[in-house]
């Protein structure tokens, strides 16, 4: 019996190294997690700031696209009430030319023409720029905007 008492004598102290060791390792592996943890910590938190950032790179993009869309938009507008008063003077003006195609050839039937100055004679085939129409105050109004 005395083997089996050094047997159980000499097991404490190897199952206290084995515990050791044991501990020991449970140590070293607890610090790879945190450093893990803290590693992925890190990066979330990096991440975390760009994104940040990129998010305002973008609501800065998205305010100076939504002024020039406000700009556009009132250019579009100014646009669109100049082509109306334009269509509207050249369907006077076209009236006009009407009117007076019609009264010069009357008067040309009856043998005369009404209008003496030679800016205002249409019926003739004369071109454009003989109506007279650049001495017209419609006209120079027209490129005032």
């Amino acid at each position: 019996m005395a083997t089996s008492s050094v047997t159980s004598s000499d097991s404490p102290p190897v199952m206290d190294q084995r515990k050791r060791k044991r501990m020991q390792s449970n140590r070293e592996s607890a610090r790879r997690s945190r450093m893990r943890k803290q590693k992925h910590l890190d990066d979330l938190m990096a991440q975390a700031a760009q994104l940040r950032k990129e998010n305002a790179m973008i609501r800065s993009s998205i305010g100076a696209t939504a002024e020039r869309c406000v700009s556009v938009e009132a250019e579009n507008s100014v646009l669109a009430a100049q082509m109306m008063e334009l269509t509207h003077r050249l369907g006077s003006l076209n009236e006009i030319l009407s009117c007076i195609g019609s009264v010069s050839a009357a008067a040309a039937a009856v043998g005369g023409c009404m209008f003496q100055s030679e800016e205002f004679q249409v019926g003739d085939g004369a071109p454009w720029n003989s109506v007279g129409l650049s001495h017209h105050p419609i006209m120079a109004e027209m490129f005032d905007y």
